[in-house]
């Protein structure tokens, strides 16, 4: 069962990066899945920023940005699987 761990804020299409406000931890590697009106895509995050510099982790209640697979929108939720 996925388990959510954050909602995409915005998104930057010209690099295709989701900015994800977390409410759980996640880390580079594990694997997650966008899920929203019209997007529902899974895939490993492969990067993730915070402040503009590469982090392998993050917590609770941090914005992140993640390097996305396809276009997400704000408002889709981030799920754990």
């Amino acid at each position: 069962m996925p388990t959510k761990v954050g909602d995409v804020t915005h998104f930057y299409s010209n690099i295709g990066v989701a900015i994800v406000k977390l409410m759980d931890a996640l880390k580079v590697g594990d694997e997650v899945q966008f899920l929203g009106n019209t997007t529902d895509f899974e895939q490993t995050v492969s990067e993730m920023q915070y402040d503009h510099k590469d982090i392998e982790s993050a917590e609770a209640g941090q914005e992140v940005g993640i390097k996305v697979s396809e276009k997400v929108r704000e408002g889709d939720e981030v799920n754990l699987v």
